[in-house]
């Protein structure tokens, strides 16, 4: 991976200026209130930027899958801003259309109504694009969760605009994968984890060039038992792609493991049962890499330099097969290695078992971030780059 130039907005005189921030505030919500701030919280240090430099901050982010164009309390950016609030212990007004972020004074901050609620935000309309960059004078694209989507809000704006940069947390992220894919310390070690071999096939193709070892969970490492020739019984996995995974794990080593976690049904109150790995019966399913395997990959993860992890293991929102992930996870907060990672269900796993001081990078992308160990251009980077020229 080349990072490619980009203009970052420390380089740029703030003072006086009416700065649009594109950051990733998508958080979860329950009853009004917001349950984890972590996106928030990582969007924090470039809004502090652009208020002690003066400027007339206007936050904008989407959440949810709200229809487009039309308005719904549940995707409303309300409890964000009330959270926004208590963080900077300001008033942060909530601001229902575009045209209103003149409101906000130099000095203060303003924070967009959800972006999905404007018509042309997922089409990147040329209407909506100019709507937004009428209202700044620069434009900081810090949402490096939604920099692989062409959006209005983080691609078209970010052409019309009269400057555009990239936030403090955006160009973190791009050094961090930088850091990890262009000449990783070997060896290197990659955990891929998911429900199927399918939604990350290009991801472990990749890996397969770059890492020396990569460990698979999930419903992907039942496709990978199988392609072994071991029985998986009731085991979620993708029989058409048994040559693919035979084909990947023959470039790279992919370990099977010799003891699993297994299960007669998918159920909270299912009894965990340890099997060797050739004893799995016809009405079982493996939920989870028993404790035998989750011991011998976590010593390997000790020699490693460089470690990424997408995905949990198992099942690890049920207890009783969630042991091979924080396994694993603890051997990667003890190892010496340079670590990242990222994905919605490996932040989960990340807070359930208190590891966050051991990672070295903890990623706020989720489908970017996969996008970027694919090798792909995250189209709302292009146009930073092409802006920065």
């Amino acid at each position: 991976m080349h990072l490619p130039f980009i203009r970052s907005v420390k380089d740029i005189d703030l003072r006086n200026q009416r700065v649009l921030i594109r950051a990733d505030l998508n958080v979860p919500i329950k009853d009004g209130l917001v349950t984890s701030d972590a996106r928030i919280v990582a969007s924090l240090a470039t809004i502090r930027l652009a208020l002690n430099a003066g400027a007339s901050v206007v936050v904008m982010s989407h959440l949810g899958r709200p229809i487009e164009g039309q308005y719904a309390d549940q995707y409303s950016l309300a409890p964000v801003a009330q959270r926004l609030a208590q963080l900077l212990d300001r008033e942060v007004p909530l601001l229902a259309q575009p045209e209103d972020c003149p409101a906000i004074e130099f000095g203060e901050i303003g924070l967009l109504e959800n972006v999905r609620f404007l018509m042309g935000e997922k089409s990147n309309s040329a209407e909506l694009s100019q709507r937004l960059s009428d209202q700044c004078d620069v434009f900081v694209m810090d949402a490096f969760g939604t920099a692989h989507r062409a959006h209005a809000s983080t691609h078209g704006v970010a052409e019309l605009a009269a400057a555009a940069c990239a936030g403090l947390l955006l160009d973190a992220e791009l050094k961090a994968f930088q850091h990890t894919l262009s000449a990783p310390q070997k060896p290197m070690v990659a955990i891929i984890g998911g429900a199927k071999v399918s939604t990350k096939l290009e991801v472990l193709g990749s890996l397969a060039g770059i890492a020396d070892r990569i460990i698979v969970g999930g419903g992907i490492a039942n496709t990978f038992i199988a392609a072994a020739g071991y029985e998986i019984g009731k085991s979620l996995y993708e029989p058409e792609l048994l040559g693919v995974a035979k084909n990947i794990a023959g470039r790279v080593k992919i370990p099977i493991p010799v003891d699993v976690m297994v299960g007669r049904a998918f159920d909270e109150a299912a009894t965990a049962i340890v099997k060797n790995i050739d004893d799995v019966a016809a009405d079982e399913m493996i939920m989870d890499i028993g404790p035998v395997t989750a011991r011998a990959w976590a010593e390997t993860l000790l020699d490693a330099q460089t470690i990424m992890w997408n995905g949990p293991l198992g099942v690890f929102e049920f207890d009783q097969f969630g042991e091979g992930t924080r396994v694993l996870a603890q051997a990667i907060a003890d190892s010496s290695a340079y670590s990242i990672a990222g994905g919605g269900d490996t932040l989960a796993a990340v807070d359930k078992y208190c590891v966050t001081d051991g990672i070295s990078y903890i990623s706020t992308g989720g489908g970017a971030f996969l996008e970027l160990v694919e090798g792909k251009v995250l189209p709302a980077v292009e146009m930073l780059r092409l802006r920065s020229v």
